[in-house]
C-alpha cells in the first residue's frame, strides 16, 4: 500500500498471488484489521483508512499543516460558486444543472462543472425525463476517497463538509480561484443557502441509491 498510486481494494490485493499461494478473503480482511489495530494502539503517524474504492495507507489529518511546508506550491482556494456547485451535487444528487441554479439563485459557470469533471469528483449518470433532457449529476468513488469517505451515507454535517473542502483546497485554474463577484459571496447571503439546503436533504433516507 505504501508504493500504491491509489486505494487497494481486495480483488487487487487477491491479484498479487499467484492461484495456489492465495489466502482466503477473511484471512485478507484480518490482516488489514490487524494492520489498523496496530496502527491506532502503537500511536503510528499514519492509519489505513477504508474509503469508496479500496484501502489505503495515509498520514494522519493531525500532521497536514507538518506536511504542506514539504510542498513549494501553495493551494489555491475554491470560489465560494465552486464549494457551493459541489455541496450541492454532494447533497442533493443527483441533480441537474437547472437545480443547481435554482438553489444557488444565480448561473452555474461551465468553468465550475467542467472543473469538477475534469477532475473526476462528479459525473453524468442519467438525463431527467423533462424537456430538453438535461444532464443528471452526481459525485464519483473518487470524490470519496479524496475526501477520505467510504459511501454517501459518511458525509459530514453540510457546513462541516464546506469548511473541511475550503481548508483542503488544492491548486485550482483561475477561473475557479477568481470567479466573477455574484451577490452570494456575501457571507450572510451564502449562509442562508446552505441553510437551505441543509434544510432540503436527507442523508440517511435517499442518498445510498445513487452512489456509484
Amino acid at each position: 500500500m505504501l508504493s500504491a498510486a491509489k486505494p487497494l481494494s481486495l480483488e487487487e490485493f487477491e491479484s498479487l498471488f499467484e492461484e495456489g499461494d492465495l489466502p482466503a478473503r477473511d484471512e485478507f480482511e484480518k490482516a488489514l484489521n490487524t494492520l489498523s489495530d496496530r496502527c491506532i494502539r502503537e500511536g503510528r503517524p499514519v492509519e489505513l483508512k477504508k474509503v469508496a474504492t479500496g484501502y489505503r495507507l495515509q498520514v494522519k489529518e493531525v500532521f497536514s499543516p507538518w506536511l504542506s511546508r514539504l510542498f513549494e506550491d501553495k493551494a489555491g482556494r475554491y470560489s465560494r460558486a465552486f464549494l457551493e456547485t459541489l455541496a450541492i451535487i454532494a447533497y442533493r444528487q443527483p441533480a441537474t444543472r437547472g437545480e443547481i441554479e435554482d438553489i444557488r439563485g444565480v448561473a452555474v459557470s461551465s468553468n465550475i462543472i467542467k472543473s469538477l469533471q475534469e477532475r473526476d469528483w462528479i459525473q453524468v449518470v442519467g438525463h431527467k425525463e423533462v424537456p430538453g433532457r438535461p444532464a443528471l449529476f452526481s459525485t464519483t468513488k473518487i470524490f470519496l476517497d479524496y475526501f477520505g469517505l467510504g459511501s454517501l451515507s459518511d458525509l459530514p454535517p453540510l457546513q462541516d463538509f464546506i469548511e473541511h473542502l475550503d481548508v483542503q483546497a488544492r491548486p485550482l485554474d483561475q477561473q475557479d480561484i477568481q470567479e466573477t463577484p455574484d451577490p452570494l459571496e456575501d457571507e450572510s447571503q451564502s449562509d442562508g443557502l446552505m441553510n437551505q439546503l441543509a434544510g432540503q436533504s436527507d442523508l440517511t433516507s435517499d442518498l445510498e441509491h445513487v452512489e456509484r
